[in-house]
This record gives structure tokens, C-alpha cells and sequence, in this order.
């Protein structure tokens, strides 16, 4: 389980000998478990992304915890097999001097397998993203965006985690291809019990994809609703995104 506890964070502002500090997320607390698939809505600027990081290890929070199975996730080996990411630059997410296979191998060689077992895990993960073996030895100027992004979400999976942080994961794809990357992910869930917290400010995705929504607004939890009653969340924020998307 994945819990949130009291969490602040605070960043400096005005130049680097400036003493103001501006707190971008206000006590959050929420609790994942596993094989759940938690949405984080909420638009630009209400701290979606600095709290990814946190989850993700990437930054500390200022005041609070965020642990995995009763461990900080600011230790690596924490995080190792149990916390992965998909982030929306997917161009930036992966080496352009690395093929697909080398990326793939990355992740797996952390789990010590045999080199003929990592071949065929490679196949494997490209089928279950829904691409060929044979884009092994492509490099990352060779594939389409959606086709980037799968090897991103294989990239992911490769390590067996019990959780994966999506931030923004689809937002820079087209229509769709958004589709059929959302089709995908809920294959996963499906057939393989994966959870996942999946960052968005697409209330339609996160509706398609997710169990529970929980709304963030100017770095403070507004609301935590399960996807069923979306129709009937309480504060007016919530309301107004659903409405947003509704016109």
C-alpha cells in the first residue's frame, strides 16, 4: 500500500538569494492500494506534477510522509520493483543512442535473469503493448508518438511493480492514438491486477480508466469520490471540471 500522510512542499521564489517560498501542496493524505487505479485530477498549476515527483522519490516533501509498505520512497530500494513511471515527454524519457531492446534490458537486468530469458521477457512485454518483437532494434527517431509512448508503458511494466505513476501519460497524444493507449492500459489492469495513479487533468480519461478520482486544487485535496459517483461529487470545483467537460 502507498500512503500520503500529512504531505506539504514548498519551493523557493524570486531568485536564488531569495528568502519567499511559495507552498504548492497543503497537507495531503490518501491512501492506494494495490491493483487500484487512483486518478489525480486537477488543472495546471494545482500540483499534480509536484506530487508525482514526491511519489515517485524524485523530491522530498518538505513536511509529512509518502511511504511504500511502510517505507520511505525517498530510499531506492524501496521504490526498485515496486514504483515505476510514464511521463508525458516520452521523447525525453527514453535515450535516442539506446534500440528498444536496450532500453527494455535496462530494467530487467536489475531483477538478475538469464540473458535468454531476458530475450524472450523483451517479446513478451512488445506483444503485451501491442507491438512486435521485431521493433527490438529500433531507436527512438524510428517510432510514432503512440509507438514511443508503448515502449515507455513496456519500459514500466518491465519490472513488475505493484504500482505505476502515469503523469500526464496521454495528454501529448493524438486523439486516437490516446484511445488506443488507454485501451491498453486497461488491458493491463485487467489481465494482470496492475495499479497504477494516473495524473491527468482529462476527467473523460481518468473516468474510462480509474476507481477513484481525487481532485487537487492550489495544492489542497478538494475531493475523493469513487469513478460511479462523479455525477455526484460535492465541492464545486469537481463540479466545475465536470462541467468543463460536459460543454
Amino acid at each position: 500500500m502507498l500512503s500520503v500522510d500529512r504531505v506539504s512542499k514548498w519551493y523557493r521564489v524570486g531568485g536564488l538569494f531569495s528568502q519567499e517560498r511559495k507552498q504548492v501542496l497543503h497537507d495531503i493524505c490518501f491512501e492506494w492500494k494495490p491493483g487500484e487505479c487512483l486518478a489525480v485530477i486537477g488543472e495546471s498549476g494545482s500540483g499534480k506534477s509536484t506530487l508525482g515527483r514526491l511519489l515517485l522519490g524524485i523530491e522530498k516533501p518538505d513536511r509529512g510522509t509518502v511511504r511504500f509498505n511502510g517505507k520511505s520512497v525517498s530510499d531506492r530500494k524501496t521504490r526498485i520493483g515496486n514504483v515505476s513511471a510514464v511521463f508525458q515527454d516520452y521523447t525525453s524519457s527514453m535515450n535516442p543512442y539506446y534500440t528498444v531492446e536496450k532500453a527494455l534490458l535496462e530494467p530487467l537486468s536489475m531483477q538478475r535473469r538469464e540473458r535468454s530469458d531476458m530475450q524472450r521477457k523483451i517479446d513478451s512485454l512488445l506483444c503485451q503493448v501491442g507491438l512486435n518483437p521485431s521493433y527490438r532494434d529500433k531507436y527512438p527517431h524510428e517510432l510514432s508518438g503512440g509507438e514511443a509512448q508503448r515502449v515507455c508503458i513496456a519500459r514500466a511494466v518491465a519490472a513488475e511493480p505493484s504500482c505505476i505513476v502515469f503523469d500526464e501519460a496521454v495528454s501529448s497524444l493524438d486523439g486516437s492514438v490516446q484511445i488506443q493507449v488507454l485501451e491498453l492500459l486497461n488491458d493491463l489492469k485487467n489481465s494482470f491486477g496492475m495499479g497504477f495513479i494516473f495524473i491527468t487533468h482529462d476527467i473523460e480519461a481518468a473516468a474510462y480508466l480509474c476507481d477513484r478520482a481525487m481532485f487537487l486544487r492550489s495544492g489542497r485535496v478538494e475531493e475523493i469520490v469513487s469513478v460511479k459517483e462523479l455525477k455526484n461529487v460535492q465541492s464545486s470545483y469537481a463540479k466545475k471540471l465536470l462541467q468543463m467537460m460536459i460543454t
